[in-house]
C-alpha cells in the first residue's frame, strides 16, 4: 500500500479530473448522434476512462522524469518522489512504459482510428514535459495536449470526424487549462528564469500573464456557450456553463501580480469544473 500511495502521489492520480470528465463528454455528445446499444456505450466507456488514466499517467511520469533535476533544485518542487528518493529513475521509465504500452492497448480496444492516433496523442502530452526548454509557450503546448481529450472521446464514441461539437470543446478545455496553467507557471517565475527555463511569465511577466490567463478563460466560457447553439443543449447545459464561469471568476479572484500566495487554492478549484461540466451537460442531455 505504501508503494501504491507512492505511484498514485508520483503522477497526481487525483489530478485525473481535470481531462477525464470532458473526454467523457466528447463521447456523451457522440453518442447522441450514432445508434450504439447500451452494452456498447458502457463497453467504450470503460476503455475511454483506462485510456485516458493511462495516458495522463504516462505524461506525468514522463514530466516527473525528466524535470527531476530541476526538481531537485526549485524548493517548491524538491519533495517530489524522484529528487527525495522515493522513486528510482528506473521505475519512472518503467513506468512510464508500461502506462503507455496500456494507453495504446485501450485505443485498440476503441477502433482503428483511435489505434492509429494513439502515437500522436502520446507524442503531444510528452512534448508538453520538453516544451519549456525550447519555447516560451510553454502552456499553449498544455492546452493542446488537454484539448485532444474530447476530440479524444468522440472519436471513440465512433462520432463523424467532420462534426464541430468536438473542435468546439477542445477549444474550450484548452483554453481552460491553458489559463490555469499560465497562472500556475507564475509561481515559478524566479526560479525558471535562474535556471534558463522559458514560459509564459518568463517571457511577458505576471501583469500581461494573468490578462492572457484571463482573456482565455473567456475564451473557454465562450466556447462552451457556444456548444449549445451547435449542439442543441438546452436551458439546463447553459446554467451549468454560468456556474463554471462564477468558478473560474472567483479562481482569477484569488490571484493577483502582488499577491501569488493562493496560486495553489485557485489551481485547486479546477478540479470541480470539469465534473460540474460533464453532470451539466449528461443531466441536459438526457433531460432536454
Amino acid at each position: 500500500m505504501t508503494r501504491l500511495r507512492t505511484y498514485l502521489s508520483f503522477v497526481r492520480f487525483s489530478h485525473s479530473v481535470f481531462a477525464l470528465p470532458f473526454a467523457l463528454t466528447g463521447a456523451l455528445l457522440a453518442v447522441q448522434r450514432t445508434a450504439t446499444t447500451s452494452p456498447e456505450i458502457v463497453r467504450r466507456a470503460v476503455w475511454i476512462i483506462v485510456a485516458m488514466v493511462a495516458a495522463r499517467s504516462a505524461a506525468m511520469g514522463f514530466n516527473r522524469l525528466v524535470d527531476a533535476r530541476w526538481d531537485a533544485r526549485n524548493p517548491r518542487t524538491a519533495m517530489r518522489e524522484l529528487p527525495r528518493g522515493a522513486m528510482t529513475a528506473t521505475e519512472a521509465t518503467v513506468f512510464v512504459i508500461v502506462s503507455s504500452v496500456v494507453f495504446v492497448a485501450a485505443a485498440s480496444q476503441l477502433g482503428r482510428v483511435c489505434l492509429a492516433l494513439s502515437p500522436v496523442a502520446l507524442g503531444i502530452v510528452f512534448w508538453y514535459s520538453l516544451a519549456k526548454r525550447y519555447t516560451t509557450y510553454t502552456q499553449l503546448f498544455l492546452a493542446l495536449a488537454m484539448a485532444v481529450a474530447p476530440v479524444g472521446g468522440w472519436l471513440a464514441a465512433t462520432g463523424p470526424i467532420g462534426a464541430l461539437e468536438p473542435w468546439l470543446l477542445g477549444a474550450a478545455i484548452g483554453a481552460w487549462v491553458g489559463g490555469f496553467d499560465i497562472l500556475y507557471a507564475c509561481q515559478d517565475l524566479d526560479f525558471d528564469r535562474a535556471a534558463g527555463l522559458k514560459s509564459i511569465p518568463v517571457r511577458f511577466g505576471i501583469r500581461a500573464s494573468l490578462v492572457m490567463s484571463r482573456a482565455m478563460h473567456v475564451l473557454a466560457v465562450a466556447c462552451l456557450a457556444g456548444l449549445a447553439a451547435v449542439a442543441d443543449l438546452g436551458p439546463l447545459y447553459l446554467v451549468g456553463v454560468a456556474i463554471v464561469a462564477v468558478l473560474l471568476v472567483y479562481e482569477q479572484s484569488l490571484v493577483s501580480e502582488h499577491d501569488l500566495s493562493q496560486v495553489k487554492r485557485a489551481f485547486d478549484l479546477n478540479g470541480y469544473v470539469g465534473i460540474l461540466y460533464f453532470v451539466a451537460t449528461a443531466v441536459s442531455i438526457y433531460v432536454h
